[in-house]
């Protein structure tokens, strides 16, 4: 693409860029993210477009040789559609078709049916209940969102800039520089009251504002991509899928501050969303989207990735602007604050994916058009990534205030099993458990705050009844005590003694007395820590603590563990009367713990016996109990 040295060059450009989707007879776009790929996605990409003639590596041309209306079939890969349980998926357009676990095999169907025939191929639609439904926007899972920041991702080629401009992109940057001033900008973000998405929620206009506001003229825009929560996976969707969505934010951000470096922080974990941001900024700088003078403006900004090495800690802003700067990511003492003295010690403005992603619709709509959405003090959508004992995990996009029983029953299909719902841990390994009592309260900030739990960054573990939340503190805080830096006290010896009691618990060798250490030792980090990793370590276990004390109770009291999660409390007895002397048991044993005569009823020595289940997989006669 030639570059774009005005607005009226970027409005052509889009009107281009529009012209040619619209005149695609048939347009395929094979999920592309990374869950889709790992499930083989890139074969039917590299079929499809074998068999539509498409040449995989194109670039896409505006010249005046072929009209728009030539182009009879277009196949694109896609970013993540967020139906993860059903992937690979393929959507097939004008006809919104939503082809679920897709094999290459299935490629010459989808051809001859839909490509030629415009017919869907009926096996390959999403079924529930019965019924079929051909739409993606009517299955279930998808009627239920409001799909914003999401709302490419799945729709558009993620690798090509001009899929983005005919959906939109840069319209609100071309707003915000040949239409507002940086203040005004700053003033409808603040107005918008858009609170940060990667953890506590802190207002984004009002530190926009800060940053503004600072003497230092030298500021800098930088976006955290280190998304280390584990099962959450937003951020990364929206950098493979719509990485120009966010890139146009953090430039109307940098406009409305006056900086002119920026830097995007993403974790060496995520090869593909590191891939697709380099060749994004790289279309956008050939553009002249990104650089000096953009769109002759007089307005030059540029843009740099710098890939972490997946430190937890490093999504504190002081953290990871030290790692930028080449230091060990360790939090430092406040004031001042990452506004005041953030990277290289300039004034910096540091938001979260998500919340770069949302800039470019205010900035279109407006902030009474934000607040229409969601809730009064906390307006817009929030994406959360699904996942656990639920039948349909994934990425999904809803209104603020939305509850956790329409995520989980109507859009996530319900528990598996059709077992019952017994918690979920929201907000990642520094959040907090909510359950059924806690099904209609409304996700928002200050609601989640009310319940001790936080939204974080927006991950949610879907856990049913038998999960042992014993077990689940313990998997958090071991996280959590894997990923201090270090550097203070209160996290670096509190999180280890509190996982050593966890330890002692899971494994029979709890006490009561512990129970009370256990939520001493929480309240006294939580208040004491250095940073917000340390300050929110403790939530899993003090909130685990208060609405599952009966599970605590019943490991350190009889130590059992009802759910047989926890190997060291089980026990696995032949019952005798139900044994038939067959040596099934026996002969399966892999320590040699169960001895008898042939006819006559086995016995297991406990002092032997390892916990492993094989003898109770094994026996035909159900004569082995484990309690």
């Amino acid at each position: 693409m030639n570059k774009l040295r005005s607005g009226e060059d970027l409005a052509n450009i889009r009107s281009k860029c529009e012209q040619r989707i619209s005149g695609i007879k048939c347009r395929i776009l094979v999920c592309a993210g990374t869950g889709c790929l790992a499930g083989g996605s890139e074969k039917i990409y590299e079929k499809l477009c074998e068999l539509c003639g498409n040449d995989p590596n194109a670039s896409i041309e505006f010249g005046d040789g072929i009209a728009c209306s030539d182009i009879h079939t277009d196949v694109q890969k896609s970013g993540c559609h967020g139906f993860c349980e059903m992937g690979p998926l393929v959507r097939v357009e004008p006809y919104k078709y939503l082809y679920i676990k897709v094999k290459p095999e299935d490629c010459d169907e989808i051809y001859n049916t839909t490509v030629l025939g415009g017919k869907p191929v009926e096996r390959l639609l999403y079924t529930m209940n019965g019924v079929t439904y051909p739409a993606q926007e009517d299955i279930p899972f998808y009627a239920k969102q409001m799909r914003l920041v999401l709302k490419n991702c799945g729709h558009i080629g993620a690798e090509h800039i001009e899929e983005a401009l005919a959906f939109d992109g840069y319209k609100a940057l071309e707003k915000a520089l040949f239409e507002m001033t940086p203040e005004e900008v700053t003033e409808v973000i603040y107005d918008s009251n858009l609170r940060g998405r990667g953890g506590g929620g802190f207002q984004t206009g009002y530190k926009w504002k800060q940053v503004a506001r600072q003497k230092e003229t030298v500021r800098y825009v930088v976006c955290n991509g280190d998304e280390g929560d584990p099962g959450a996976f937003m951020d990364r969707s929206v950098m493979e899928g719509d990485p120009h969505k966010m890139i146009e934010g953090m430039i109307i951000a940098a406009y409305a501050v006056s900086a002119s470096e920026g830097y995007i922080y993403v974790r060496a974990e995520y090869p593909l969303a590191v891939s697709r941001l380099k060749i994004a900024i790289a279309q956008a700088e050939e553009a002249g989207l990104i650089g000096d003078d953009i769109l002759g403006s007089g307005f030059s900004f540029h843009l740099h990735i710098n890939k972490g090495a997946g430190a937890f800690v490093c999504g504190e802003g002081s953290a990871l602007t030290a790692s930028i700067e080449g230091e060990r990511g360790m939090p430092r003492t406040k004031p001042p604050r990452t506004v005041e003295q953030g990277l290289f010690g300039k004034p910096t403005v540091l938001n979260n994916v998500e919340t770069y992603a949302n800039v470019p619709m205010i900035i279109l709509r407006g902030s009474d058009w934000y607040h229409t959405i969601g809730t009064e003090k906390s307006p817009g959508t929030k994406a959360f990534a699904v996942t656990g004992s639920i039948n349909n995990t994934g990425l999904i996009e809803v209104p603020m205030g939305t509850t956790l029983r329409e995520i989980i029953y109507d859009i996530g299909g319900g528990i598996k099993g059709g077992k019952a719902f017994k918690a979920v841990q929201i907000g990642g390994p520094s959040g907090g458990c909510l359950i059924s009592s806690d099904l209609d309260v409304p996700l928002d900030f200050d609601s989640l705050k009310e319940k001790g739990a936080m939204i974080g960054s927006g991950g949610l573990v879907i856990m049913d009844e038998d999960t042992c939340m014993v077990e689940v503190a313990r998997f958090f805080m071991n996280f959590t005590q894997n990923e201090s830096c270090g550097k203070c006290v209160p996290c670096r010896e509190g999180t280890m003694r509190m996982l050593e009691i966890l330890e002692d618990i899971v494994n029979g060798r709890g006490s009561e007395e512990q129970l009370d250490l256990l939520e001493e030792l929480g309240r006294a980090i939580t208040d004491t820590a250095l940073c917000g990793l340390g300050k929110s370590a403790a939530l899993p276990v003090l909130s685990t603590l208060k609405v599952f004390r009966d599970e605590y109770l019943e490991h350190v009291r009889e130590k059992k563990c009802r759910t047989g999660t926890c190997k060291a409390l089980l026990s696995y007895t032949i019952v005798p009367e139900k044994c038939k002397g067959c040596s099934k048991c026996a002969r399966n044993c892999p320590v040699e713990a169960i001895s008898g005569e042939l006819k006559s009823p086995f016995k297991i020595d406990q002092s032997k016996c390892i916990k492993c289940g094989a003898c109770a997989d094994n026996c035909p006669f159900g004569a082995v109990t484990r309690s």
